[in-house]
């Protein structure tokens, strides 16, 4: 069977590392997706590749980027593409109706575009028989992502939530471990990224999204796989407020976002463990680090504490100004003795090649897609719960209120 070919939706910085004219202040300054994505093409894994975004007179800039830092940086890799709109389109948000349509049942796409659009760009390709991978959160609402999942269903396709955490070495083995550790206690984790990101994000950030669904999903969602034998039942959210908005973001932004979550055990559910999850746009911009991101995991027989910001691995340079710590396990820049892109090995990475790998698998009968969520991947049924807290949190901190998460033979609903 050929290879599948895969349309890219979104083209900021996650997709090529192309914002606001030039190259991301951020980590990802050539981008994950098509990096990603141009270099599985070349070792035979996809076909064709395509992209839309919103603006078609950002792709000659965008093809040029790709050219300088890609191309010709990991030996003459192939980044062309397919764009949608044409070039001398200057905005069509529905150009993705049509780039979707190019594609054939069993082809995918990828999904990084803002929150709010997730919901209707994966619905019509789910209907069209096209395997999805969305960027977390999968969808803002509850309601969606159940009918997402009702939808793969009907239509036999294989929705992947891009939750790379899970594929992070250090917080994969937590995972194995905490199983050894007994019952489900407590759970804090903190994720930051530093205030230059909110112009980055300004189009939606405080508007269509707030951080929680940006950065508390990653954790929300390795604590969600950690304890399958738990549930959460009920979401306290606090927010801070003021930095943000003094940075141009509209009124109401919250700076950080506190998720308080009271799980219970399934079957006994006078076994109560509690999960606080904080996640923040306003971190300094000279921390050293693009993003702290650490847990403290607690089960009645021991605990995990990870620090993922820190990793031993430092560096000073005159132009910096400041020691930098890097993360070369989720993306690996630097290229092989060869001068090929060497990054397979890195989690950001790997996350794409298991959706890639599943889905030709499932186009070729080797898997089915229950096999798929048995597996333990993030699949769209196996992230309903973090869906539920992420969107409770949100209903908490608009209604100054308790927000209750109901699941009843697996349909979810919060009150």
């Amino acid at each position: 069977m050929a290879p599948i070919n895969v349309l890219m939706v979104g083209t900021g910085e996650y997709t090529t590392g192309f914002v606001g004219g030039g190259m991301s202040a951020s980590d990802k300054k050539v981008g994950v997706v098509g990096l990603t994505l141009f270099d599985l093409r070349r070792r035979g894994k996809v076909g064709k590749l395509s992209m839309v975004g919103t603006s078609g007179t950002k792709f000659p800039a965008i093809r040029e980027h790709l050219h300088k830092n890609i191309s010709n940086v990991y030996n003459n890799l192939d980044v062309s593409f397919t764009s949608f709109p044409p070039d001398s389109t200057d905005r069509d948000p529905d150009a993705y109706l049509s780039a979707i349509d190019a594609l054939s049942p069993g082809d995918a796409i990828t999904i990084f575009t803002p929150d709010t659009t997730h919901y209707p760009i994966a619905l019509y390709a789910i209907r069209r028989g096209i395997h999805v991978l969305i960027t977390k959160p999968a969808t803002k609402l509850l309601s969606h992502h159940q009918h997402l999942l009702a939808e793969s269903r009907v239509h036999s396709v294989f929705v992947f939530i891009e939750h790379h955490k899970r594929f992070d070495p250090a917080y994969s083995d937590a995972k194995s471990k905490a199983r050894e550790l007994g019952d489900f206690n407590y759970f804090y984790s903190y994720m930051s990224q530093p205030k230059f990101q909110l112009e980055t994000f300004k189009a939606w950030a405080g508007k269509d999204s707030d951080i929680s669904y940006y950065l508390n999903s990653h954790h929300v969602d390795i604590c969600e796989s950690m304890v399958p034998g738990y549930r959460p039942v009920k979401v306290t959210a606090s927010g801070s407020r003021g930095t943000a908005e003094a940075l141009g973001c509209v009124q109401g932004t919250e700076d950080t976002i506190s998720l308080l979550v009271r799980w219970e055990k399934k079957g006994e559910p006078e076994k109560v463990a509690t999960g606080v999850y904080t996640a923040s746009w306003t971190a300094p911009q000279k921390a050293g680090v693009h993003s702290n991101q650490y847990f403290h995991y607690m089960a009645a027989d021991g605990e995990i504490r990870i620090d993922q910001a820190k990793r031993g691995y430092d560096v000073a340079a005159d132009a910096a100004g400041q020691i930098m710590w890097y993360n070369p396990f989720y993306m690996k820049y630097a290229p092989d003795e060869e001068g090929n892109f060497n990054g397979q090995t890195g989690y950001g990475y790997i996350s794409f090649e298991k959706f890639i790998d599943s889905v030709t698998a499932l186009n070729e009968g080797r898997v089915t897609i229950e096999q798929l969520d048995q597996r333990g991947l993030p699949t769209i049924k196996n992230t309903i719960g973090t869906t539920a807290i992420l969107e409770a949190g949100r209903r908490s901190l608009d209604e100054s209120r308790t927000v209750e998460i109901v699941e009843e033979e697996g349909v979810w609903e919060l009150k």
